[in-house]
């Protein structure tokens, strides 16, 4: 068996070790940013320029790339505060946002990457307890566009001077205690079997306007028809109406001069 060179194995390695570091140089030098990014470089951790979507160079181990999302991106949160009328409410907010282009370097260096948690959503727990405070909860739920507006803009304002930009804000829900959920639900109630009760006094104050109204044109037909008995001779009209309901029998009993149906005994 042929004996190993020692010097030989070890320029092998060497050399190994060595193509591993050429390589490490060379794919550790450049990179891309996307379309949707922004990168930060910094060397030895202190910021030196920001970079473009596209291909970067950089100095392996000394200056290190720092990508930055500037989409829009959406955050969700649950915030507790109370009414005017001290209810306790419980908001979930849903917040569309995007970091400005020019402004990564600046969020990176005084926030960190952890921008949504520092800055984010403490602003949103902040503006919705403000604005809750504002109205009633009652007025919450019948107001609801009034409260996301004033979300919105306090939101807005106070975001834009870390260099974020709202895009949309929209309040996904409104929950009360369970008290006030009852105490709700029984005023509902309350006012519907109100609503009820008006209109059934309605109806009832119509049914009677009708009896009144027919009955006052029954009393007005009566009295146009005796208006015209009377003018077409008053009581030969009446004998004319008697004769067309006799039945052909005379009557047991006359009295002589008065007026009884069928025949008149006095002509």
């Amino acid at each position: 068996m042929e004996d190993i060179n020692p010097k030989s194995v070890g320029k092998w390695i060497g050399g190994v070790i060595l193509g591993i570091i050429i390589l490490i140089l060379i794919f550790g030098s450049f990179g891309t940013v996307g379309a949707g990014e922004r990168g930060v470089k910094t060397r030895f951790n202190k910021i030196v320029g920001e970079i473009q979507p596209g291909l970067y160079f950089k100095m392996p181990f000394i200056e290190h790339i720092t990508k930055i999302d500037v989409q829009t991106q959406k955050v969700t949160q649950d915030a507790t505060a109370a009414s005017s009328d001290l209810q306790d409410v419980k908001t979930t907010i849903a917040v569309n946002y995007n970091i400005q282009p020019d402004k990564v370097s600046s969020i990176y260096q005084n926030v960190g990457e952890d921008y949504s948690d520092v800055i984010i959503d403490p602003a949103i727990q902040e503006t919705v307890k403000a604005a809750t405070a504002n109205y009633t909860a009652e007025q919450l739920v019948t107001k609801r566009e009034d409260v996301r507006g004033e979300i919105v803009k306090a939101l807005t304002d106070k975001l834009a001077t870390q260099g974020i930009v709202v895009t949309q804000v929209s309040i996904t829900n409104f929950s009360f205690s369970d008290t006030f959920n009852q105490a709700i639900e029984a005023k509902v109630t309350a006012e519907q079997n109100a609503l009820a009760a008006q209109n059934k006094l309605k109806q009832v104050q119509f049914e009677a306007e009708q009896t009144v109204a027919s009955a006052k044109a029954q009393a007005e037909a009566i009295q146009i028809q005796a208006q015209a008995i009377n003018s077409q001779g008053g009581a030969d009209y009446v004998q004319l109406q008697a004769v067309n309901k006799w039945d052909g029998h005379l009557p047991q009993q006359f009295v002589p001069g008065s007026a009884l149906p069928f025949i008149n005994l006095s002509k």
